[in-house]
C-alpha cells in the first residue's frame, strides 16, 4: 500500500469538483425562493435545542449549537450529548478533552465498539490510541460544531464505520455565515485555565455564493492536582461555494497541537490509602528516582542477586508501599491534519449525488516515565521515559446517490479507505540527576531500545443500497443493507517482544436493516427497526487480534470471527404544544466477544492473550421529554434502564476457568437519570443540570465496582444587545461539578481485570469555575 495512493484517493473528489466551479456563474437566480422555501419547512424544528428523532424509525436524538454554547467555551462536542438517554458519558476534567480519561459507551457498548463521523468523514473508533481516525476534540472546534446526532441503537446504513455494532454519533460543523462577522471569545478559570478563540466569517466574497471561515482556538491550564499542564492548539477553515440550482461545493482543513500531562491512574486500595487527590510526582524527580532505586533492589533480593543501589534499602518511603502506587510523570502528544473536499450535485429534479474526498495525517507519542526498564550506561537514570507512538496516513472517498420518484427514496452508497498506521513502543535515557532531563510535552528522539515498531496496513470497502417507501400519509417503511471487507495485516520492522504478525479480515457483504414508522396523528408516531452489525478487526498493537502475542494469534486467528450484534428497538414519540417526548425498548445480541485477556498490569506493556469469550445479552428502555413551560423557560428530563450481562464464562490463558457469565458488563450503569432547566429571555439566560448513574464493575466477575453519585453543572450570563461592534457582547460564568463532590470518573483506563482490584480509575474534578467574555452570539 503506497503513501502515493493514499494522495490519490483523497484527492479524487477534488478533482471531480473542480470543473464544477465554473457553473457558479450560471445560476445565481433562484437562491432567494429556494432558501425562503427550505427554512419555512424547519422553523417548528429549529425552535427544538433538543430534536428526538420524529419521523426515524430508529431511536435517533440530536443536540444543537444553541444548547452547545451553553456549555464552557472549549467543552467537548460529546459532553453536549451526556443528558441524552443512554449515554454514558465520563472524564476527569471540567472540559472532557482529557482524552485518557474521556469515554463514551451506549447501551452496554464501549467507545471502540461505536461509530463516530464528522460530516460524514469517519473518526475511527475515537479511542485514546486510535489507530484509524482522531477524537472530536482535536478535529473540531466547539465553536464550529453546528449539531450532534445520536442513534443509540443503530446508525444509518451509510455511516462510514466499521466498528459501530452498537449506535453512532454524528457531528456536523456550522456552515459559514452569509455576511461578514467576526466571532471572539476569551475564557479565564480554576487552576490558571486561560481559553481564546476568534473565528473570521468572510460572508458571500464574490456574490456567487462563495463563503467561508477561519478560526483559531488555544487553551492552556494546570492540571486540577498535582504538577503539569495541558494545552491545545486548533486551526479550522471552511470554504463553501454554492452553484445555485445544482448543489454547492465545500473544502475544509482543520488542524490541531495537543499536549497533555497526565493524571495517575488510581485503584480502590491507593484510593484509601492516598486519597483521590494522588497524583504524579512530576515537581519530584528525586523522590521518583529513589522509588525507582528501591524497587530494582526488591527485583534483585528477590533474584538472590546483589543489590544494584545498596544504600536505597528495600523499602518505601511512607506513605508508599508499592512502586506503582505514583510514577514520576506521563503525558500525551498529538498532532493532526484533517482535510477533504465534498460536492452535493443536484443532477435532476429527483437524482442527487454526494461526493467527499478526505486525508488525515497524525503524529503522536503516548509518554510515562517508568521504573521498569533503568537507562542502561555510566551516569543513567533507574527510570526511564516509555513511549507508544503513533502516525497515521489515511485517506479515502465516500459516494452517495439519491433518487426520489413519488413515495419512494432510493439510496446507493460507498466508502473506501486505504489507513496504513505505524505504532512503536520506544524507550528513552534519561540522565541520573536531580531533575528529568528530558520534558515531558516534546516529542521524544534518540532511544535506547525499541521494543516493536510494526506498520499495519488496512483496507476498508463498504457498499450499501437502502429504500424508504411510504404508504399513504400514516405508514412509512425503511430498509436495505449493507456489505462490507476489511483487510488487516501487520508487518513487524522490530518486535523485540512476541507480537502477533500476519494478516486477518472480516467481510459480510449483507449486514440488513428494517424499520416501519406509523403516524397516529400528526403529533404522535410509533417506530420498530432491527439493524444487524459487524465489527471489524482492530491493526494495533495495543488492541485487536494483532496484540496477542504470536501463539495465541496463530492458535485462534485461523478461527477468529468478527464481533456481531443483532438489535431490535421500537418505540413511540408525541408532541403537544411546547412538550416532545419519547419512549424506546431495546433488545441486543452481541456474539463473538473477543477480548484480549491482559498479562500484568498496564505500565508493563505486556503482550496479550486473545479469546472468544461467548456473548452479550442487553435489554433496556429510554425516556426522554423535553417542554418548553413558557417562553423563556424549558425542562428536559431523561432515565435510561440498562441491563447487560454476559452470557458465557471464560478460559483465561492459564487454563483456569474465570465466572463472568451472568455478570454485568464492565463500565455498563443499568440506571442513569439526567435532567436540567434552563431560563433565556434572549437578555439573561441560566442553566442548571444533573446527573445520576448507578454503580459500575471494573472487574468481568463483578467482584469490584465504584459506586454511584449524582454531579451538577451550572451556568449564568447576560447578553449585550448594541449597535456595531458592541452587537452580540455578551458575559457568561460557568460552574463544573456544582456540589464539590469527589467521586470516582472513569474507570478502565488500563482496561479491566478478570478480579480484583487494578490501577484502572480516575478521579472526577473537583468544582471548578469559569467566566467568559464573547463577541457573537
Amino acid at each position: 500500500m503506497q503513501f502515493n495512493r493514499l494522495y490519490l484517493l483523497s484527492g479524487a473528489a477534488l478533482c471531480a469538483l473542480l470543473p464544477m466551479q465554473a457553473l457558479a456563474a450560471d445560476a445565481v437566480a433562484a437562491v432567494a425562493a429556494d432558501e425562503a422555501v427550505a427554512a419555512s419547512g424547519t422553523a417548528d424544528m429549529d425552535a427544538d435545542i433538543v430534536v428526538l428523532g420524529f419521523g426515524q424509525s430508529r431511536q435517533v436524538q440530536s443536540v444543537r449549537a444553541e444548547d452547545i454554547a451553553r456549555l464552557t467555551p472549549g467543552t467537548s462536542p460529546i459532553k453536549a450529548i451526556e443528558k441524552l438517554p443512554g449515554v454514558n458519558y465520563q472524564a476527569s476534567d471540567a472540559f472532557g478533552a482529557y482524552e485518557w480519561s474521556t469515554r463514551v459507551s451506549l447501551r452496554g457498548f464501549n467507545q471502540n465498539q461505536l461509530g463516530f463521523t464528522l460530516d460524514e468523514v469517519p473518526l475511527g473508533d475515537m479511542s485514546y490510541g486510535n489507530y484509524n481516525g482522531l477524537h472530536i476534540s482535536r478535529a473540531l472546534i466547539s465553536e464550529n460544531l453546528g449539531s450532534v446526532e445520536v442513534a443509540q441503537g443503530s446508525g444509518a446504513l451509510g455511516t462510514a464505520s466499521t466498528s459501530n455494532l452498537g449506535g453512532t454519533l454524528q457531528f456536523h460543523s456550522r456552515a459559514p455565515s452569509e455576511t461578514f462577522d467576526i466571532v471572539g471569545s476569551g475564557t479565564y478559570g480554576s487552576d490558571a485555565t486561560y481559553r481564546g478563540f476568534a473565528r473570521i466569517d468572510s460572508g458571500d466574497i464574490t456574490g456567487n455564493g462563495l463563503r467561508g471561515y477561519l478560526s483559531y482556538s488555544y487553551l492552556k491550564t494546570d492540571k486540577w492536582k498535582g504538577y503539569g499542564e495541558q494545552k491545545q492548539h486548533q486551526v479550522n477553515a471552511k470554504l463553501v461555494q454554492d452553484i445555485h440550482g445544482l448543489g454547492s461545493i465545500t473544502g475544509f482543513l482543520n488542524f490541531s497541537d495537543r499536549r497533555e500531562q497526565d493524571y495517575q491512574d488510581l485503584s480502590l486500595d491507593t484510593i484509601n490509602r492516598l486519597g483521590y487527590n494522588n497524583d504524579n510526582i512530576s515537581n519530584n524527580f528525586a523522590l521518583a528516582s529513589q522509588l525507582a532505586r528501591i524497587y530494582d533492589n526488591q527485583v534483585a533480593a528477590a533474584g538472590k542477586q546483589p543489590l544494584p543501589y545498596p544504600t536505597a534499602g528495600l523499602a518505601f518511603p511512607a506513605p508508599y508501599k508499592t512502586v506503582d502506587d505514583v510514577y514520576y510523570d506521563a503525558g500525551g502528544l498529538r498532532r493532526d491534519w484533517l482535510g477533504g473536499a465534498t460536492i452535493d450535485a443536484q443532477l435532476t429534479d429527483a437524482l442527487t449525488f454526494k461526493l467527499t474526498g478526505y486525508y488525515h495525517q497524525n503524529k503522536g507519542q503516548g509518554v510515562w516515565y517508568l521504573p521498569y526498564q533503568p537507562t542502561p550506561g555510566p551516569g543513567g537514570s533507574p527510570l526511564s521515559v516509555r513511549t507508544t507512538e503513533y502516525g497515521i496516513k489515511r485517506g479515502g472517498t465516500i459516494a452517495r446517490l439519491t433518487y426520489e420518484v413519488g413515495n419512494n427514496t432510493v439510496e446507493l452508497g460507498g466508502w473506501y479507505e486505504s489507513n496504513t498506521f505505524r505504532q512503536a513502543r520506544r524507550f528513552y535515557g534519561l540522565a541520573d540527576q536531580a531533575t528529568a532531563s528530558r520534558p515531558t510535552l516534546q516529542f521524544n528522539t534518540d532511544p535506547f531500545f525499541t521494543q516493536f515498531d510494526v506498520k499495519f496496513d488496512t483496507e476498508t470497502m463498504l457498499y450499501y443500497v437502502s429504500d424508504k417507501l411510504a404508504i399513504g400519509d400514516k405508514l412509512t417503511l425503511t430498509g436495505g443493507w449493507k456489505g462490507y471487507k476489511v483487510i488487516n495485516s501487520a508487518n513487524p520492522i522490530v518486535n523485540s517482544g512476541s507480537l502477533a504478525s500476519g494478516k486477518i479480515d472480516a467481510t459480510d457483504w449483507f449486514l440488513p436493516q428494517a424499520g416501519v414508522l406509523y403516524k397516529v396523528t400528526d403529533n404522535a408516531e410509533l417506530f420498530a427497526n432491527f439493524t444487524q452489525n459487524m465489527r471489524a478487526f482492530v491493526s494495533a498493537a495495543t488492541s485487536g487480534p494483532f496484540a496477542a502475542t504470536q501463539f495465541a494469534f496463530n492458535t485462534v486467528g485461523g478461527n477468529l470471527k468478527p464481533e456481531r450484534s443483532d438489535t431490535y428497538e421500537a418505540g413511540a414519540r408525541i408532541r403537544s404544544g411546547g412538550l416532545q417526548a419519547s419512549i424506546a425498548g431495546y433488545y441486543v445480541d452481541f456474539s463473538n466477544r473477543l477480548l484480549n485477556i491482559p498479562i500484568g498490569n498496564g505500565p508493563q506493556g505486556l503482550a496479550t492473550g486473545l479469546a472468544n469469550v461467548g456473548a452479550v445479552r442487553t435489554y433496556g428502555a429510554e425516556i426522554s421529554a423535553n417542554y418548553k413551560v413558557v417562553g423563556a423557560v424549558s425542562l428536559f428530563a431523561s432515565y435510561a434502564y440498562n441491563h447487560s450481562k454476559y452470557k458465557d464464562d471464560v478460559i483465561d490463558i492459564n487454563g483456569g476457568v474465570q465466572r463472568t457469565g451472568g455478570k454485568f458488563v464492565v463500565d455498563s450503569p443499568e440506571h442513569m437519570i439526567k435532567g436540567e432547566i434552563v431560563y433565556d429571555d434572549d437578555t439573561f439566560f441560566a442553566r442548571i443540570g444533573a446527573d445520576y448513574m448507578s454503580k459500575r464493575f471494573f472487574t468481568y466477575s463483578n467482584d469490584q465496582s465504584v459506586p454511584g453519585r449524582v454531579t451538577a453543572d451550572a451556568s449564568i450570563g447576560v447578553r449585550i444587545h448594541g449597535h456595531g461592534i458592541a452587537n452580540g457582547i455578551s458575559i457568561e460564568a460557568n460552574v463544573t461539578n456544582l456540589t464539590d463532590k469527589q467521586y470516582i470518573s472513569t474507570v478502565g483506563s488500563n482496561g479491566y481485570g478478570f478480579s480484583g482490584d487494578n490501577a484502572t480509575l480516575l478521579a472526577a474534578a473537583p468544582r471548578q469555575w469559569f467566566v467568559t467574555l464573547k463577541r457573537g452570539f
